[in-house]
Formats: C-alpha cells, structure tokens, sequence
C-alpha cells in the first residue's frame, strides 16, 4: 500500500482498516516508510484520533511486530504496574521491590523519559553498573532469581513502539490517547504478566491534563487489557504537583532508596501502597485491595522491600555501594538553592513547567540522541499546603550547565503560586477503574 495514501487517509479522518494500519507498521519496523513519514501518520492520529477499532488493530500490529515472553514455567501469577507518566514519578522503583517481596512476580519492562516526564529506564541506568538492555533469556533468568526483573524493551518485544516511542517524544505527539494506548498495552501483553494495574495521572503535570481524558485513556487501556484475557484494572491519580520532592534521575533513585527504608513522602507513598495493594489483590495474595496495603507496609517496615531492591540492583549488575550510600555520587558542578522572595503557603504548581526545566538541566532529552546527565534535577523542599517565609528554601537545582543552572532558578521561583491562604489539599487518587466501570477511589481505612 501507498503510505502517503495511509497518511492522507487519517489526515482527513478517515478510519483505517487492519490492513492499512499492519501495512504502514510493518513498513516502518522493516526500514521501508522512513521515519518523516512515520511522523507525519503519528501526528495525523494525533489530530484525528481514532475509533476503538483501529486502537485495537494498532495494538494487535504492534504486540505481533515482535516476540512475546512466555513466564507459565514460573510459580505465581505474573502482576505488573504502568504509569502513564508524570513529573518525579518513581513509583514503580518503590512498588516492584515492595510487591515482589511480597511474592507476587513483578515483570516490568519500563521506558525512557517521553516528554516532559521522566523513565523508569534512565532513572535506574543512573545507579552505576546497573543494566536494563536484557535479551529475553536473561529477563527471564532474572525474575527466576529475584522474583521481579526491571528491563527495557529488547530487540525482540514490540520494536515497533521501541522506534516509535523514540520519535513520538521529539514530534510533539505523546499525548494522542490512541498512541499511548497501543503503546502501553503492547509492551504489557508481550512481557508475559496475567494481570496489570494501571495509573493513569491527570493534571497539569500530566499528558491527560483533563479528568475526562484520564478517564477515557483509562477504559481504552483496561478494555484492551480484558479483551486480551489480562486482568486490568486502573487508578486515577494527581498530577497537579510533582509526585514526591525529587525530579530527576539520580536523585528520584535517592527518594526511592529513602522511602523503601521507611521515609514517609506522604502523596509518594500513598499512591505506591495503593498501587501494590492492588497488585497483590490480582496477584491472588490478599482478599482485597485494603489487605494488600497493609502487606505492603508491612514489606517497607520490615526492609524486606529495601533488601529486594538491592537483590535486584546487583542482579542487573549494578553497584549497590551507591545505593547503600548515596553520598558516594560525584556531585553536579552546579547546585543552587531557590529561596523564596513572599511569604504565604504554596497553593499550585506549573508542574509540566518543571519537568521541562529538569530537562532543560539535562535530566532528559530534546532529541532522541541527546546524552542524559544522570546527576541533574530538581529537590523540592515544599509541596501544596506547605507554609513559607521569606528566603526559605525552595527547591535545590543541581546540574553541570551552567547556564541551564541560572535559567532554571530564574524560572523555577515562579513555578510555584504562593498565596496568603491555604488551599484544601487535592486527594492523591480520585477513582478506580475495572471493566464494571468507574467508581470514586475511597482509600480503605485499614490504609
């Protein structure tokens, strides 16, 4: 087939068929439709959307461009979690550990940062040695041993969203609800899990900026994930301010570390603790979500989670000694405090503004061959609801540009709203969603 006939088609609206869509992928991923073309089709459906069946013919093409894992030789049911992503979001850094340690198998492959947000896989690539690129055998040699395995997407799962995600961060189509779909539920369905649990941000920090949106992504990805036999269900979470105080690859690591050793990062762990309850209510450990929650805690309290997370690092090859003492990180050339010039309690955030200030810092890339300066990021020292005086601390900036270092701070300050008065705290998660439908999320008492 024509691609430029495929791209006009979608360019006009029109609805692509199986073949069309299996057409133009196929071609992408064989060399044969160069990647402006690619471009051009990943920002016709951005502006044209599409109908669910070509979302679902897109994910179908997709999973089949590549190999899918086969776990039923390992004991357990295979669980894993998928964020939709937002700015400091290092939750499954916290969650994989945690739930693992708990016995349920967590196989998660993760990707690099898309946009304003960061990844999984540059964050854990910041711990020194530590190796994400693992061929299919060795994936699953690892989650043999440790009873989860954190990987990036080999050769063999899904190469066409590997190529596609690439180009997607730098032309300004991440937020299509059907690219973010196809996306997600390839790479889940080919890693080898029974059961997924979705969180899926809104806010201004988030690619679903609207509640709706989230909402609608939300039912793509669960009625994807039941129509493939995988049992999926979802949360609603916030994205109106950074999750946690760190954002940026070696110091999320660092926040990480803090809470599996017991720090409570209230908004962070919520959300994590919700996340793995639910995980181990699908992974057939607990009688429901609230039960998992406190085998959750329990795991952190522990240190079991904390030892799982060192497991794992020095099973992928990395260097513990930087985990076990984060001190030893060769510090940026940068570091400049932000203090504040009113006094007053913080009422709102530019969040998507500040995840594109850390990639300005060089904790993500402006283009798919940017390096990643694992040192570089943002610690905040004050969330909504905080209260602050005149010349308290802000944020800390760490970097080794210097010029980004100065700009950042310039711009920073005014990321943050100060107010006189207090705002009422946002909940952290809104609503819960499985293929019954959409229900406001009520965290269970026991939590």
């Amino acid at each position: 087939m024509n691609p430029v006939q495929i791209i006009r088609k979608k360019r006009s609206g029109g609805v692509l068929t199986q073949q069309e869509i299996e057409s133009f992928i196929g071609g992408y991923v064989a060399g044969a439709i160069p990647e402006y073309q690619m471009s051009a089709f990943l920002m016709a459906v951005t502006i044209r959307g599409m109908e669910p069946e070509e979302t679902a013919a897109l994910t179908d093409v997709m999973l089949r461009s590549g190999t899918t894992v086969d776990l039923s030789s390992l004991p357990g049911r295979k669980v894993d979690k998928h964020s939709t992503g937002g700015v400091g979001d290092k939750v499954s850094l916290i969650l994989a550990p945690m739930v693992a340690a708990c016995g349920v198998p967590v196989p998660m492959i993760s990707g690099r940062g898309l946009g304003h947000t960061g990844g999984t896989l540059d964050k854990l690539e910041s711990i020194p040695g530590f190796t994400t690129a693992l061929d299919i055998e060795e994936y699953v040699r690892v989650i043999r041993d440790t009873g989860l395995v954190l990987a990036g997407q080999t050769a063999e799962i899904v190469p066409a969203d590997r190529r596609m995600y690439a180009l997607r961060d730098v032309t300004g189509t991440v937020e299509s609800v059907p690219l973010i779909a196809g996306s997600i539920m390839s790479k889940k369905l080919a890693e080898g899990i029974d059961a997924l649990v979705l969180d899926i941000k809104t806010g201004n920090g988030a690619f679903m900026q609207s509640y709706d949106d989230a909402v609608a992504l939300a039912r793509a990805l669960v009625g994807i994930g039941t129509a493939h036999g995988k049992e999926t269900v979802g949360f609603i979470t916030d994205m109106n301010q950074p999750l946690g105080l760190s954002i940026g690859n070696w110091c999320e690591v660092v926040e990480s570390v803090e809470c599996l050793r017991g720090k409570n990062v209230p908004d962070l762990m919520e959300v994590t603790y919700v996340l793995g309850g639910a995980m181990l209510f699908l992974g057939g450990k607990v009688t429901d979500i609230a039960d998992g929650i406190t085998q959750c805690r329990s795991a952190i309290w522990s240190g079991k989670a904390y030892e799982k997370f060192l497991q794992v690092v020095e099973r992928q090859g990395g260097d513990i000694s930087f985990v076990q003492d984060a001190s030893k990180y060769p510090p940026s050339r940068f570091v400049i405090d932000v203090r504040s010039t009113v006094s007053g309690y913080v009422t709102g955030f530019a969040t998507m503004q500040v995840g594109l200030l850390a990639l300005e810092l060089g904790a993500g890339r402006v283009r798919v061959d940017d390096a990643v300066d694992p040192k570089a990021g943002i610690v905040l020292a004050k969330k909504i609801g905080d209260r602050v005086a005149v010349n308290d601390l802000l944020a800390r900036i760490s970097t080794d540009r210097e010029k980004a270092a100065r700009d950042a701070a310039h711009e920073l300050r005014s990321c943050l709203t100060i107010s006189p008065s207090p705002v009422d705290q946002r909940p952290f998660i809104y609503a819960y969603v499985s293929k019954d439908g959409v229900t406001p999320w009520t965290t269970p008492p026991t939590y």
